[in-house]
């Protein structure tokens, strides 16, 4: 199985249905929580290629991008191919 990370805040609605898709399929994740975390929100906007919003998904260290992104690629029967690995 893939290792997952996925950047978060604990107000954030498109956070939720993106742990809620990966929890459907269910795919263990690292979640970690960026609310009121200068420094982790900048290492994640580093590591995100500049992208400030949450959440900020990485599936094995590749960026996949947040919630429409990992929804699009399991609309496009790409995301369990990427989860698999």
């Amino acid at each position: 199985m893939a290792k997952v990370e996925i950047y978060t805040t604990n107000t954030c609605p498109f956070c939720r249905m993106a742990k809620q898709l990966l929890e459907g399929k269910n795919v263990a994740f690292q979640e970690i929580d960026v609310s009121g975390d200068a420094s982790g929100r900048q290492a994640m906007t580093e590591r995100a290629a500049g992208r400030t919003s949450v959440p900020q998904i990485f599936i094995d260290e590749a960026h996949i991008g947040g919630c429409d992104d990992l929804m699009a690629l399991d609309a496009q029967n790409k995301l369990d191919a990427l989860l698999a690995n």
